[in-house]
């Protein structure tokens, strides 16, 4: 899809969204939420936009977006796998997973792959503590990861 559609679509989407929701302030939070699952991501180009129909300055959303890391500024992969590096987790070996995690499906934690097949993102927790090193992959969780548990989230998402 050309950004320029999905643009259009995404602002066609604001509008219906504030139409049946209202354009309040407090609104800002559930929208953005609302477009993030729609469209996979809140592009920059739809910020003036929410902005506007919000009655908020621009520097308010894009300080929302840019603020949470659950909001994603351009598309993520197909699939999404997230380490968690909670302190657990991380005591359990995750920052060893993470790397096995990322030789094996090629990309660098924090970024999508250049084919758009996987994203790879750390997760502050996931509350799986006393089963870790954890991670969500596609937002199923996957508990005790080892080697053998990478290998197979390597299958997964590369069928």
């Amino acid at each position: 899809m050309s950004e320029n559609k999905r643009s259009a679509d995404a602002g066609a989407y604001v509008d219906q969204w504030v139409k049946t929701h209202g354009a309040t302030r407090d609104r800002l939070l559930p929208l953005l939420h609302a477009l993030q699952e729609e469209f996979g991501f809140v592009s920059d180009g739809v910020v003036p936009l929410i902005a506007e129909r919000l009655n908020i300055s621009r520097a308010d959303v894009h300080g929302v977006v840019t603020f949470y890391p659950d909001f994603r500024r351009h598309p993520g992969g197909r699939h999404k796998v997230q380490i968690c590096h909670a302190e657990s987790c991380q005591a359990r070996g995750s920052d060893a997973i993470g790397a096995l995690l990322a030789a094996g499906l090629k990309v660098r934690l924090g970024e999508t792959r250049g084919d758009g097949a996987v994203s790879l993102e750390t997760v502050y927790c996931l509350g799986l503590c006393a089963i870790g090193p954890n991670a969500l992959v596609d937002g199923e969780p996957v508990a005790r990861l080892d080697e053998g548990g990478v290998a197979r989230i390597v299958a997964q998402v590369s069928a």
